[in-house]
């Protein structure tokens, strides 16, 4: 008979985690269901919005995210009072900016997103676009050919990468304008207009990682974002072909605007980052790609707010 005591203390340890595990979701959702009670409308509608995200199952948003989106969207010290002004179709803030005296960019807009192209790198030095919350489903089949676009002078071809040791990285993804915008839409994310040289670890690891976080889990907990990606060249950078300059990094800006406020998350990838690599270890300030680019970014906000935002370091990932 001794030797059953400790299955019985196993049984009772285990039914204590359940027991604690059950009252901790009971408080959690109990202090949201009264916090809510007292807000207002309008976040009553955001507020629900997100729980029934996250009740649907489809955008892995645990219960948790709820907390921490409440607790960040009211009461965080990220957000900054500003409103975007114009318009705010694929870009927040305004397109971004060369510096003075820099050559211009070709500005080349498609139905899910925009791009500044340099002509003289054989790169998109930016790419824009925005994401909203939708309901989840098929994304139409995935392209099989990337294409020169012919409104480039630059007129890069896809066989130029071909045994570069770089993939064809997307700025723009394929995924998520293929669900907001369609076929037509989603073959446009194929021209090598939206492409850089990306070395594969990063191309299919943390960048893809942070890609899907904005096609799905981000609409779905955000109701909406905005997102600036491109390429990071340093001095003299070597060229694929003669052709296509080659990044040392690649980076990524996501914009959240919630009830007259705005934040932003600003990421830097060195191209040899790891396929497992953490996000929360390139997180940056847009102060830092500015810097690391020669672009000015958010140019149409306010100079208060954009020199608050722009400085503003997260301490983790959404």
């Amino acid at each position: 008979m001794a030797r059953a005591k400790p299955v019985a203390r196993s049984k009772s340890r285990s039914f204590r985690r359940t027991k604690a595990f059950v009252v901790a979701n009971l408080m959690l959702w109990g202090g949201i269901g009264g916090w809510y009670l007292l807000q207002p409308p309008a976040r009553q509608e955001e507020v629900a919005r997100l729980v029934g995200n996250l009740v649907e199952g489809r955008k892995q948003i645990t219960a948790f995210d709820v907390a921490w989106d409440l607790w960040q969207l009211y009461y965080s010290e990220d957000f900054v009072a500003a409103v975007a002004p114009g318009d705010t179709t694929h870009v927040y803030g305004g397109a971004p900016q060369t510096r003075l005296g820099a050559k211009p960019l070709r500005l080349l807009a498609n139905a899910g997103y925009v791009v500044g192209y340099s002509d003289e790198l054989g790169n998109p030095r930016w790419a824009a676009y925005r994401v909203r919350d939708t309901a989840p489903g098929a994304a139409p089949e995935r392209p099989d050919n990337f294409a020169v676009d012919p409104r480039t002078v630059a007129r890069i071809e896809p066989g130029f990468y071909t045994r570069s040791g770089y993939d064809r990285g997307h700025l723009a993804p394929n995924h998520a304008i293929a669900t907001r915008y369609g076929a037509a839409a989603q073959a446009e994310t194929f021209l090598m207009s939206n492409i850089i040289p990306q070395k594969h670890a990063l191309n299919a690891g943390p960048w893809k990682q942070l890609e899907q976080r904005i096609a799905t889990n981000y609409p779905g907990r955000f109701g909406e974002v905005w997102v600036i990606a491109g390429p990071v060249f340093g001095d003299r950078p070597d060229k694929l072909r003669g052709r296509v300059a080659v990044p040392e990094a690649c980076y990524m800006i996501i914009v959240d605007e919630s009830d007259g406020r705005v934040r932003a998350a600003a990421f830097v990838f060195p191209q040899d980052t790891p396929a497992e690599a953490p996000l929360d270890d390139y997180l940056t300030t847009i102060d830092d790609l500015e810097r690391r680019t020669g672009l000015d970014f958010l140019s149409e906000l306010s100079d208060p707010a954009e020199t608050a935002l722009e400085a503003r370091p997260l301490e983790r990932v959404w």
